[in-house]
């Protein structure tokens, strides 16, 4: 190598490039198929993007109720949002307020607030704090039919209002 005493860009880039063949000199590399590197390289997540056609559960009767049901509650207010899980479909604000597990005969609700803060005068909600459920919250009521659905808004409504407290 040579002795540099001015230092510019150039001079930079030439030094770079004289280091870089004396460590191929130096050091080699393993001749190592692709097949044997690919068991070392990172997995690259997928992205998985759900629709309702996903959930088996949403035809008929239930796809009726669940059109329903997710128009009354996108009527909160204009910052709630639906998105498709793999298990649930949340609705959220600034997070999920109530998830819906769809099933066979009834949709399974999750109210993302703690138990004791519901006011629930019909006694529809039950409490789930320490079971494992899909969902986000401590608060599960179900609907089957389309006369559920009042009942159930006002309870979905104090998870929403709490949500922005």
């Amino acid at each position: 190598m040579r002795k540099t005493t001015f230092w510019n860009a150039k001079q930079i880039q030439l030094r770079a490039q004289e280091l870089a063949d004396k460590a191929e000199q130096v050091w080699f590399f393993p001749k190592i198929s692709e097949g044997n590197l690919d068991q070392y390289r990172p997995v690259k997540p997928i992205n998985q993007e759900y629709t309702i056609e996903q959930y088996e559960h949403l035809k008929g009767d239930m796809l009726e109720l669940y059109k329903a049901l997710k128009q009354r509650i996108l009527n909160i207010d204009s910052s709630v949002t639906e998105e498709y899980k793999k298990l649930y479909i949340a609705f959220k604000a600034s997070s999920n307020f109530v998830d819906i597990v769809p099933q066979k005969s009834k949709f399974r609700l999750s109210l993302n607030m703690p138990y004791p803060d519901i006011i629930d005068p019909k006694g529809l909600c039950r409490d789930v704090s320490s079971i494992g459920r899909w969902g986000n919250g401590d608060v599960e009521v179900g609907i089957s039919k389309l006369d559920d659905i009042e009942a159930v808004m006002e309870l979905i409504q104090q998870a929403f209002d709490i949500q922005g407290e």
